[in-house]
């Protein structure tokens, strides 16, 4: 038996609003450093998590009004998120080797299954290279400091997609998770406004 109840439910919202506002940051700001295609891949691949976070966050909340189960919601979640990280990672590391000018990149998403081990794959590795390059990229901004914000996330990131792929049975657990989602993607917002003020819309890559 689930034990989401509403205030918990609307705090779920919380983590993904940070991340959208972080998510719209980093698109305006690397949009002239991207090739069309990684463009198109990073931004596809955030609008995927945040659409992924939305829907986990809806579900919550109609079975904790007692509205309905609507268990497609909840079981859609883990799969396109892994995938967005995954699309999103990719588009941002081959920001720091094509050029704006070149040619699109391609890419297929793939086909959702009910394994979930290629999902947490897909989730490391797209954090992994989102993260990785947001260190770089406050490196090359002078800003040394902003790696330890970018660690702590990734890792509260990754703790948070061992946890979804779980399904709690004490409330209690569900709190934790949320603590940890609205800090992780808190530090992430705080980064990338951190990179803003640094002048990263205004760089140019080397």
């Amino acid at each position: 038996m689930k034990n989401f109840t509403v205030p918990m439910a609307l705090v779920d919202f919380v983590p993904v609003i940070l991340f959208a506002i972080a998510a719209i940051l980093l698109q305006r700001d690397l949009y002239n450093k991207m090739s069309k295609g990684a463009f198109a891949l990073f931004a596809t691949g955030t609008i995927d998590i945040i659409c992924a976070g939305c829907a986990k966050a809806v579900y919550k909340l109609l079975y904790a009004a007692g509205i309905c189960d609507l268990e497609p919601l909840n079981a859609m979640f883990f799969p396109v998120q892994s995938i967005g990280f995954l699309l999103a990672g990719i588009g941002i590391v081959a920001m720091l080797f094509h050029k704006q000018s070149e040619n699109t990149l391609l890419a297929v998403a793939p086909p959702v299954f009910s394994g979930t081990a290629i999902f947490v794959t897909f989730m490391c590795l797209g954090l992994g290279m989102i993260y990785l390059v947001l260190c770089v990229l406050a490196v090359k901004l002078k800003k040394p400091l902003l790696i330890a914000v970018f660690v702590v996330s990734f890792f509260c990131s990754l703790c948070m997609g061992y946890l979804s792929s779980k399904d709690f049975t004490q409330s209690y657990m569900n709190w934790i998770a949320q603590c940890i989602n609205v800090f992780g993607q808190g530090l992430l917002l705080c980064g990338a406004i951190a990179l803003r003020k640094a002048g990263l819309m205004e760089m140019h890559l080397k």
